[in-house]
């Protein structure tokens, strides 16, 4: 590495004078060898991707409708009513203890669908609203790290107070705390750990952080059956303080990613951050850094562009028409998926069948997902994959609404989901793609966000479906089918490199559309 580091700034090629060094080129020529300990840090730091789950999904568990049964005490209950709500209250019972769910210990189960499903729609409004009131600190204010350690302490401790809810309204509040905390967990963590690796390993860990995703969520049913007689405040408690514990390691491990300290103009600062991952690595770098101050003399500008002010980054997609373009379009394509990825683990007693092997069966339906966009991720394109990715989801989704209960309809979901989960990890890796370091983070929390969006509805929709299929599994298809066309309107992304400004990949947007005209002159030259 240390021989590599040395290249000089300025290359004779006759009489002509090398281009100054991007900041792309300068992070592969000092870290771009990743080794075994860079790696593994970065795996560490995609971790946090399974307490994120954990806090998405554990509602499915804590807010789920139990199953009640007739006491025998009144001749009007029988296995064939279809609610207690018009029972007398000693006419009937729940199968297990009240505590182990929220529905029954604050007698949920007549209250109405809006009451119902308040919980779970407060986390995602929570969200929702932190996505977009902190998605921009991570490019701005506070980095990458910061932002990540402050969203992980500040969950988990919303989920120690949630285990001691009083009530309802309390019990919502805190989930929308909650929600606010996580909002920026996910996508701090993905773009910091690709940021800590060479070109090489950047869709390997981005994809170990949708495997860790799969582990939280797979963890939940285990944890759930564990306590399914005991109470529900014990699923919080058992999935937040190992969540703060975790912080601390992240805290004492990771560092700051080289390459928002250099587009910050914080060179000193990345420095140190390249000398600790070389030194993880083995390495030492002992030669200069002129390379970096050369990469760093030409972008200070540029990464500045947007301003010091927390809305600078969006300032700066806002002014260039292809960036609001390709925001409008991935964020319609990432609420489609978002309602679908979200409702359907909530949809899943709907289905008629075993919570616990339901739950799990989605969660093992993410694995297959995360092995094939590691095994294809550089080898498929991303926009045509999203298309059709979305497309099947949809049809299988809409095809839950006339397949009857049972193994045939449960295979159906199984497959939309899973669709529907390769659809999503497509997207986060497309979104790191189509936008450079200066706006990062920032416009992948804003997809996030969409996604999120999908999931406020999706509750509410879960709720009304227990009625009407069409109105769960059937909105759930027509969304996903329909917005996932929105696709078609972005830029293949697949084997090009990652600008780093706003400027680079303008010229990039440009160069393409000159592409496009000439090849459209040549072929009208050649008609004629």
């Amino acid at each position: 590495m240390a021989d590599t580091a040395t290249t000089p700034l300025l290359t004779n090629h006759g009489d002509k004078l090398a281009k100054a060094p991007s900041i792309d080129d300068t992070i592969e020529v000092y870290m771009g060898t990743t080794g075994a300990g860079q790696l593994l840090k970065a795996i560490l730091l995609a971790f946090a991707w399974a307490f994120d789950s954990q806090q998405v999904f554990i509602s499915v568990f804590t807010d789920a409708e139990p199953l009640w049964h007739c006491t025998g005490t009144d001749a009007s209950c029988s296995p064939a009513t279809p609610s207690p709500c018009a029972l007398p209250a000693s006419a009937w019972a729940w199968d297990r203890p009240a505590v182990t769910s929220v529905v029954s210990e604050w007698s949920l189960k007549c209250a109405g669908p809006a009451l119902v499903s308040l919980p779970a729609s407060s986390f995602f409004v929570g969200c929702l609203a932190g996505g977009f009131l902190l998605t921009t600190l991570a490019d701005s204010l506070l980095g990458r790290r910061k932002m990540l350690l402050t969203s992980i302490v500040s969950m988990s401790v919303a989920g120690v107070l949630t285990a001691f809810s009083p009530n309802v309204w309390a019990y919502a509040a805190l989930r929308f705390v909650s929600g606010f905390a996580r909002s920026m967990v996910g996508t701090c963590t993905m773009v910091l750990s690709t940021e800590l690796v060479g070109k090489k390993w950047r869709d390997t860990v981005c994809v170990a952080g949708f495997f860790c995703f799969t582990l939280g969520f797979l963890s939940l049913p285990a944890l759930a059956y564990t306590f399914r007689d005991a109470s529900w405040r014990n699923m919080y408690l058992w999935t937040s303080m190992p969540s703060l514990c975790y912080s601390i390691l992240i805290y004492l491990l990771v560092q700051e990613s080289p390459r928002w300290l250099l587009v910050r103009g914080r060179k000193q600062d990345a420095i140190e951050a390249l000398q600790q991952i070389a030194s993880l690595n083995g390495n030492s770098i002992t030669s200069s850094f002129s390379m970096l101050h050369a990469c760093t003399m030409q972008e200070d500008a540029a990464g500045s562009s947007g301003g010091d002010s927390v809305f600078g980054t969006l300032h700066s997609m806002w002014q260039r028409p292809w960036a609001l373009r390709r925001l409008a379009a991935i964020m319609t394509v990432s609420f489609g998926v978002g309602t679908v990825y979200y409702g359907m683990p909530l949809n899943v007693g709907n289905l008629g069948s075993n919570l616990y092997l339901s739950v799990m069966s989605n969660a093992l339906a993410e694995l297959p997902s995360s092995i094939l966009c590691w095994l294809l991720m550089g080898r498929i394109n991303r926009r045509s994959s999203v298309i059709g990715l979305t497309a099947a989801a949809g049809l299988c989704s809409l095809a839950c609404v006339v397949i009857p209960q049972g193994a045939a309809r449960m295979a159906a979901e199984l497959v939309s989901f899973s669709a529907t989960c390769t659809a999503f990890n497509v997207i986060m890796m497309y979104a790191i793609e189509l936008f450079p370091t200066s706006v990062r983070n920032s416009a992948v929390g804003l997809v996030r966000q969409a996604l999120v969006l999908g999931g406020v509805a999706a509750p509410v929709l879960v709720a009304l479906g227990r009625d009407s299929s069409f109105l769960s599994f059937g909105v759930f298809g027509l969304l996903i089918g329909c917005f996932g066309m929105f696709a078609a309107c972005l830029p293949e992304t697949r084997g090009k490199t990652m600008s780093d400004t706003m400027d680079e990949e303008e010229q990039k947007e440009a160069a393409v559309a000159n592409c496009t005209v000439d090849d459209m002159d040549t072929t009208s030259a050649d008609l004629v």
